[in-house]
């Protein structure tokens, strides 16, 4: 059980500005039109350079078309240019004068589901497109399941095409209707709706002229004006540590410092802070940012820690506040999307990766998969294969500080890594429980895989 006890005092006013920072996936089917909802919202916004947009005429004047086509805006490799699809997760950075953005436009083929799971997992709103033609589709369940699974706050699902079915109200309707029954269902706390047409500009950044029975805000004001927190005050500080710096120089002849990103929350001067799995403790005599001491640092900054006591810390091990420490255990219950080509099975032996942390780890048990028609669960498949998302037991060669992911998305997470050639198998959530740690048997295999 973590507990839920935080820093209590409030942050600089530099952090509080990062609210103006929003991170955002697009997903949907095919041709559901993601690349051009991105390439107007970039055109629309005044956010594409000069040269960038003549490129683009160049390349649609090129491939026959009289208008540019501005899915070429974020399809960036030749095969995605040639063949017109989204392959790889395309990121892209712009801002207006009300709010900052980081978008990660993903595919929407099946096999390509996988990069959704990178694109999604940093995100706080996740933009689902849907072709008003076609309807909710089961490419749309499985996106919608996997913003959930992520716990992505926010979901605008966009009904784009509307030009095609001649913008009637009754089929933008029956659409939201549908997606926001299942959305619901699967737990996701707001959906948003909205009309629109990537290609004529529709809705996306000026309202249309031909939809006038909706009066909802446009793609774009939605994103500049959606709440997004960074309270940091009730996130669980942790610092996994990649790195021990010990100079042994003149200048700093007993220099020890502990390096690495601050995964959530803030460490300040004077915290007593807890080395896990260790459980050693100590306090926080100083923290390094780019070569200065500062009394406070908080997520995402890449400090260098110096404690108190000089205790055994190494690559991998986790500083967190010591009144706020998570459970250390070997057995892990969680959700998963696959994502490898192979499948993963009952008894499968993986390298489990979680924050700096690299363990040896056994697939216990695979006690349902997830079927996205009616959001069932299939009970004890055996085996997930590619774009699967199911439920592991996951027995771990050693003891992990991990938090439940809905408390740390950061230190919730992890992956199980293929010891043969290194290969991504699986991304997992960790539950809101776990199982009690079991003692570790003394005998082992040959290839010391058996714990």
């Amino acid at each position: 059980m973590t507990s839920t006890t935080g820093p209590t005092q409030p942050l600089p006013a530099e952090q509080l500005s990062a609210t103006t920072l929003l991170r955002f996936a697009t997903a949907g089917s095919v041709d559901d039109g993601k690349s051009t909802l991105v390439g107007r919202l970039l055109h629309d916004s005044k956010s594409v350079l000069a040269d960038q947009l003549e490129a683009v005429q160049r390349a649609s004047a090129s491939r026959g078309q009289d208008a540019p086509d501005l899915a070429l805006l974020t399809d960036g490799l030749r095969a995605e240019r040639e063949q017109g699809i989204t392959i790889d997760v395309a990121y892209r950075y712009f801002a207006t004068p009300r709010r900052r953005f980081i978008l990660a436009d993903t595919p929407g083929h099946v096999q390509y589901t996988r990069n959704m799971v990178t694109g999604a997992s940093t995100a706080e709103l996740t933009v689902i497109l849907v072709d008003a033609r076609n309807g909710v589709v089961e490419q749309t369940r499985r996106h919608a399941a996997i913003a959930a699974l992520l716990r992505v706050p926010h979901v605008v699902l966009a009904v784009n095409k509307m030009d095609l079915v001649d913008y009637e109200e009754p089929v933008f309707a029956a659409i939201a209707e549908e997606f926001t029954a299942y959305a619901t269902e699967l737990g996701i706390p707001e959906i948003t709706a909205i009309p629109i047409s990537a290609l004529a500009g529709d809705n996306v950044v000026e309202p249309s002229a031909t939809m006038d029975w909706y009066g909802g805000p446009t793609v774009l004001e939605h994103l500049e004006t959606v709440p997004v927190s960074h309270d940091l005050a009730t996130c669980h500080a942790r610092l996994p540590v990649q790195y021990v710096i010990r100079p042994r120089t003149a200048e700093h002849p007993d220099y020890r410092g502990y390096a690495g990103q601050i995964a959530a929350g803030a460490f300040r001067v004077g915290e007593e802070v807890t080395v896990l799995p260790s459980g050693r403790t100590s306090r926080i005599s100083g923290i390094d940012l780019l070569g200065e001491p500062v009394d406070v640092a908080w997520t995402s900054q890449s400090v260098t820690l110096l404690l108190e006591d000089d205790i055994d810390i190494s690559r991998g091990d986790l500083i967190v506040p010591s009144a706020d420490a998570p459970a250390t255990t070997q057995d892990i219950e969680a959700t998963v999307c696959h994502v490898a080509d192979a499948p993963l099975t009952v008894g499968h032996r993986v390298l489990l990766k979680h924050g700096t942390r690299t363990v040896k780890a056994l697939v216990k048990d695979i006690p349902s998969r997830l079927t996205l028609d009616d959001l069932s669960l299939h009970p004890h498949p055996g085996r997930l294969v590619a774009n699967d998302i199911g439920r592991v037991k996951i027995r771990a060669a050693e003891p992990l500080p991990v938090d439940s992911y809905a408390d740390s998305r950061r230190t919730g997470s992890f992956i199980l890594i293929d010891p043969a050639d290194g290969t991504t198998l699986t991304a997992g959530m960790v539950g809101e429980s776990f199982a009690a740690p079991e003692p570790v048997r003394a005998e082992t295999d040959d290839d010391g895989w058996d714990f």
